[in-house]
């Protein structure tokens, strides 16, 4: 479900789960089936929905459930449910004299946004790139030379060309070792379920029929090369004979030799390991040897394998061991990040041919910053030359490259400018090297390094946008926890801002599964949300990896409300040091961040004058029974555990959704083909919502059916997306698009 940072880590605490948590829960399952006789005033004008109360027990605990059966997507009563939702929700936003103005600014700006670049992988002299050309639907595969000039750009692999309709979305793509050929995973409506296409660089032409079944949320998929460009390992999925509850599971690796039929190809691996396994291919900088880094689900363990040039496979690493990214060197050596006794990460290495991890020396200590894991996003952890190491590392939010000779020894680090964060370090056939940079206010952009006169230079590698925040600044602020942890937070606003204690206040945040808050540029929403006289925040809380694996624990698991209650407390320090009021405060999150958003609002509703959240997981008692929910139980746990129901039961936003209560208005948007958190949360919570509040401010839902989780999809539909959601916060908190 799924960014990343440092300075110091907090010491763990355990939340106590009281009696009375589990009873107040418990009150509320009661309350929930009182509603179908004792109806709240609700919410005006929402479309009617039964309640159909279902009662489950889990270990002795009574929990009501009146929305069960909008769960069942393939009813044409639920059917018939979210087109009434959607009609009300688009009848509401379309009349609102902002909404197309809105949309147009934002058309109008991303669509005079530059070319951009990312996800370099360099074969040769060639360099291969995701390139992203508004207003062009969706990404393509752009080819480049190492003097990284776009002028050069040659498209190799056009989406949007193969469906004129920008709906196809390249999930990810391998060049061969001889660059002359890319192979690339193609899914539809944002599905993620992707097939592997392969390509001719020189032609641009598909050469073969696709393999199907590569590529899945949340599994995701990947694929390496054989060193002599002649065959490739990948991942696969069960087929359509295997039940429909597996097919997203149980991933395995096998091997294609070109010129064979599909049905020939040789199981690798993946027999044994767990159902929720998220297989890693990866080979760039020695090809003769692929490291398979194996997730188990979301939680953050690793295990690593080595498939030999022979196609021999060697465990390296367990999921006890605590090694969270493996790479094989140029050398024949094996890097390893390990977090065993070092929470912030320390550098291993394997001398050629040794898989014993008993025998790793380390190369580099751990410090007070913290060494990414392969989970994270971005690109590789570790990149390798001849001549150097470089591990991306991150400072709280902000991020670094520390750069080390191969015996370990501190060779300084890759010039950045302040709050800034890198997602890739590309290794160039020519002794250079490309780095990604990116901060909160100026497009990204990629500079070079080089290492025989270690300095840096700019590239033409530039995005240029026509939005400028010349006038804003970033202000990083501490706040303070309930439990006493300190919180970062980033307060962007126009320098000329005034804080009357009722700006309107934009605050977003996340925490959960290792993933950080990195800086990025704000683009097009943000400056249009500044110019209506808004200040936007963002919160790097626990439960993300900011600093390091500690802080990620004390906020999963049972640790969860520790998240809420960082978020929490940075929405009361905006409203205590005078930057807004209840009246002005609004909240954002997706995903993960949406489940924040749920818990933020049923534990205090008098905080916020708005919410906006998108393809949120809400009912916390039945996500590991989602299509892919078991993903989700490393992160938070299964109600078959005793103590871990009490944890998930004691804040689950669904089940906390009080009758009579004066709810914020609220915003939510799911799409149909969402692999990775199941529509059927938004749905379930929204009508809980509109039965329960009392306060007269809407409560809306969204659903498209032609996205997913956000992933893939056309530029459209996110502008679209975007005017929505501002169309609301600006209605709701009463700004003005400023001319």
């Amino acid at each position: 479900m799924s960014s990343e940072r440092n300075h110091r880590v907090v010491g763990s605490r355990t939340k106590r789960i009281t009696a009375g948590a589990i009873a107040r829960a418990a009150l509320a399952g009661i309350l929930t089936t009182a509603a179908a006789a004792a109806p709240a005033a609700g919410d005006p004008g929402a479309p009617a929905t039964a309640q159909r109360p279902v009662t489950d027990t889990y270990h002795g605990v009574r929990v009501s459930d009146a929305y069960r059966w909008l769960e069942d997507s393939s009813s044409q009563e639920v059917r018939d449910w979210s087109a009434a939702q959607n009609k009300r929700t688009r009848g509401y936003l379309d009349s609102l004299p902002q909404r197309r103005p809105i949309y147009n600014q934002l058309l109008r700006q991303i669509s005079a946004t530059s070319s951009s670049y990312y996800r370099l992988y360099a074969v040769g002299a060639q360099v291969f790139a995701f390139y992203s050309e508004p207003p062009k639907q969706q990404p393509m595969i752009g080819l480049l030379t190492n003097a990284a000039d776009p002028a050069l750009t040659r498209v190799i692999v056009d989406p949007n060309t193969i469906n004129p309709r920008g709906t196809t979305a390249i999930d990810w793509f391998v060049p061969s070792p001889d660059g002359k050929l890319v192979a690339a995973s193609l899914s539809d409506n944002g599905s993620e379920d992707g097939a592997l296409h392969l390509f001719d660089v020189a032609t641009g032409k598909e050469i073969v029929p696709p393999i199907l079944r590569v590529q899945y949320p949340t599994g995701g998929g990947s694929l390496a090369w054989r060193a002599d460009s002649k065959g490739f390992w990948y991942t696969s999925y069960p087929g359509p004979d295997r039940p429909a509850y597996e097919q997203h599971f149980f991933q395995q690796v096998y091997f294609h030799r070109l010129g064979d039929a599909v049905e020939k190809d040789v199981y690798v691996m993946g027999k044994g390991l767990p159902k929720v396994a998220e297989i890693a291919l990866e080979n760039r900088f020695n090809a003769k040897f692929v490291v398979a880094s194996v997730a188990n689900g979301d939680g953050g363990e690793f295990a690593h394998y080595l498939i030999d040039p022979n196609g021999t496979v060697r465990q390296i690493t367990k999921f006890q061991d605590q090694i969270v990214a493996a790479t094989a060197g140029p050398d024949g050596a094996l890097y390893l990040i390990s977090r065993n006794n070092a929470p912030h990460g320390k550098l291993l290495k394997l001398a050629p041919g040794v898989v014993d991890l008993s025998q790793a020396s380390q190369l580099v200590a751990e410090s007070d910053a913290v060494m990414l894991s392969a989970g994270q996003a971005g690109g590789d952890p570790i990149a390798l030359t001849a001549k150097a190491i470089y591990v991306r590392e991150l400072v709280g939010g902000p991020s670094r490259v520390a750069v080390y000779d191969h015996a370990g020894k501190p060779r300084g680090m890759l010039p950045l400018p302040d709050l800034a964060s890198v997602e890739e370090v590309e290794p160039l056939s020519d002794g250079t090297l490309l780095y990604s940079i990116e901060t909160y206010l100026r497009p990204p952009y990629f500079s070079r390094y080089d290492e025989s006169v270690l300095r840096s230079s700019d590239t033409k590698l530039v995005q240029t946008s026509p939005v400028s925040f010349a006038d804003a600044e970033v202000v990083r602020e501490i706040v303070t926890s309930k439990d006493g942890t300190s919180i970062p937070i980033n307060i962007v606003r126009r320098t000329s801002a005034k804080l009357s204690g009722a700006n309107p206040v934009l605050l977003n945040g996340y925490g959960g599964y290792a993933i950080s808050l990195t800086p990025q540029f704000l683009g097009a929403s943000t400056r249009l949300w500044l110019d209506g006289g808004g200040i936007y925040v963002i919160a790097n809380l626990r439960g993300g990896g900011e600093f390091g694996e500690a802080w990620h624990q004390q906020g999963a698991l049972t640790h969860k409300q520790n998240v809420f209650d960082d978020f929490i407390a940075a929405a009361e320090y905006l409203i205590a040091h005078h930057y807004t009021n209840r009246d002005h405060l609004a909240i954002i999150g997706g995903s993960n961040g949406g489940l924040l958003m749920g818990a933020a609002f049923t534990q205090h509703p008098e905080l916020f004058r708005a919410v906006v959240s998108r393809v949120g997981i809400y009912d916390m008692l039945r996500v590991e029974r989602d299509p892919n929910g078991l993903f989700n139980t490393t992160e938070f746990g299964s109600v078959k555990d005793p103590e871990l129901f009490k944890a998930l039961y004691a804040y689950s936003p669904y089940h906390h959704v009080t009758d009579g209560t004066a709810y914020p208005a609220i915003f939510m948007a799911t799409g149909e083909t969402d692999g990775r958190v199941n529509p059927a949360h938004s749905r379930k919570m929204i009508a809980r919502l509109q039965a329960a509040t009392n306060l007269g401010r809407p409560i809306y839902l969204s659903i498209n059916s032609h996205a997913g989780h956000g992933i893939g999809s056309s530029l459209s539909i996110r502008v679209n997306q975007s005017a929505d959601t501002y169309s609301f916060l600006f209605d709701q908190l009463g700004m003005h698009l400023a001319q």
